[in-house]
C-alpha cells in the first residue's frame, strides 16, 4: 500500500489550500484516515481524522473551524481542505491510514510521504 500526499505549496496567511492523499495498492475503505503535520524542530502532531465511513471526523483545536477532512472511498482518495491558513500552520503534512484511535499516530498502519505547506506572513 502506498499513500502519497500532494497539494502543498507556498501561500500567504489567510489563503486556502487543499491537500490530497492518493492511495494505491489496495482500497482503504475500512480504514480511518488521519492527517498529521510536523514543523521544523517540533514533534509530529495530529491535525484531523475521519473514520472509515466518513460519518465521523475530528480535528485538533488549533485547526477546528478552518480545516475540513473528507474522503472519497470510491476513488480511494482523501482530502484536507485548509482555509484561513496561519503562519503557524506551516509544516510537512502527512496522510495516514489505520484502524484504532484515529487521532493517534501510533494507530496508523500506513503512512504517506509528506507534502510541504509554507505560509508567508
Amino acid at each position: 500500500v502506498q499513500l502519497q500526499a500532494y497539494g502543498g505549496g507556498l501561500v500567504q496567511a489567510g489563503d486556502s489550500l487543499r491537500l490530497s492523499c492518493a492511495v494505491s495498492g489496495r482500497k482503504l475503505s475500512t480504514y480511518d484516515i488521519g492527517w498529521f503535520r510536523q514543523a521544523p524542530g517540533k514533534e509530529r502532531e495530529f491535525v484531523a481524522a475521519i473514520n472509515w465511513s466518513g460519518g465521523r471526523s475530528i480535528a485538533a483545536d488549533s485547526v477546528k473551524g478552518r480545516f475540513t477532512i473528507s474522503r472519497n472511498n470510491a476513488e480511494n482518495i482523501f482530502y484536507l481542505q485548509m482555509n484561513s491558513l496561519k503562519f503557524e500552520d506551516a509544516a510537512v503534512y502527512y496522510c495516514a491510514a489505520g484502524q484504532g484511535q484515529m487521532w493517534d499516530p501510533n494507530a496508523m498502519h500506513y503512512w504517506g510521504e509528506g507534502t510541504l505547506v509554507t505560509v508567508s506572513s
